[in-house]
């Protein structure tokens, strides 16, 4: 290549990635609404975008043609508009939540070194549907299609924790014939309740040496819009590199994984 082909193809690249500033700036004004959940005076908005109100304002009127922000009488508050509210819900419904946590557990184990599974709420309860292998051997009955116990589990007892109890009670008492009694060691009543309780009180699930011996794991939760459990990130790891503290490194990946995919799914 010549160097004329050469600048021509950078002035190309170049070209192709830069923006056009005044819709970059005007979309802080956008960004400031969402990030503060609630309607705004003129001079607090344009703060938080850290733009001066008069260089504001005529952004304000554009996207109040379009939809995107809406002015109240009463207040003169900025609110986010019902243009801009249709697009999020058309994202919302679009959003996968397996597709979008893959990418984090990915990494969640990439930076660990430790296993990391995905699940999900299925017909026979929660199912691993996406697995990430350690980067040293650990020996578990897990695969994908595993549906793990309810109360027996730290990916089973997550979703105990935040599902509707009338939904669980039938699938805790089929934990034992569904699973088998060697998968689903029966656990006294107010023990689980005490399980749940600290699944609630940390923001993740925790096993230690159970049911499989020798291995450990902290499940977190994810969270859709409306604040329901869509998901589960379980960490596996052996014992010994394990840290199985609730505040420890592991509990803390697990449940910054969780929260960072249900800012994804709008949470």
């Amino acid at each position: 290549m010549s160097a004329l082909e050469s600048e021509s193809s950078e002035s190309n690249s170049e070209k192709e990635r830069r923006g056009i500033q005044s819709i970059e700036a005007g979309g802080q004004l956008l960004l400031a609404l969402g990030a503060q959940g609630r309607p705004m005076p003129l001079k607090e908005l344009a703060k938080a975008a850290d733009m001066a109100p008069g260089k504001a304002h005529p952004y304000l009127v554009s996207f109040s043609k379009l939809g995107l922000v809406t002015q109240e009488a009463s207040t003169g508050y900025y609110w986010l508009g019902p243009t801009a509210m249709q697009l999020g819900l058309v994202t919302l419904r679009m959003l996968n939540p397996v597709r979008e946590a893959t990418p984090f557990a990915e990494a969640l184990a990439r930076e660990t070194g430790h296993s990391v599974a995905l699940s999900v709420w299925g017909n026979q309860g929660p199912t691993i549907v996406y697995l990430f292998d350690a980067i040293y051997p650990l020996h578990t009955n897990i695969r994908t299609g595993t549906v793990m116990s309810l109360a027996g589990t730290a990916t089973g007892r997550l979703f105990a924790a935040y599902l509707p109890a009338k939904l669980i009670e039938e699938s805790l008492l089929e934990d034992e014939r569904r699973l088998g009694p060697d998968i689903a060691e029966p656990i006294d009543a107010g023990d689980l309740q005490g399980m749940l309780n600290e699944v609630r009180k940390h923001g993740v699930s925790r096993s230690v040496n159970n049911p499989t011996p020798g291995v450990c794991s902290f499940a977190a939760p994810v969270f859709d819009y409306s604040g329901n459990i869509v998901l589960g990130i379980t960490l596996m790891g052996r014992s010994r590199s394990f840290d199985t503290d609730w505040t420890g490194t592991q509990a803390k990946a697990a449940r910054a994984c969780g929260v960072e995919v249900s800012k994804r799914l709008g949470r």
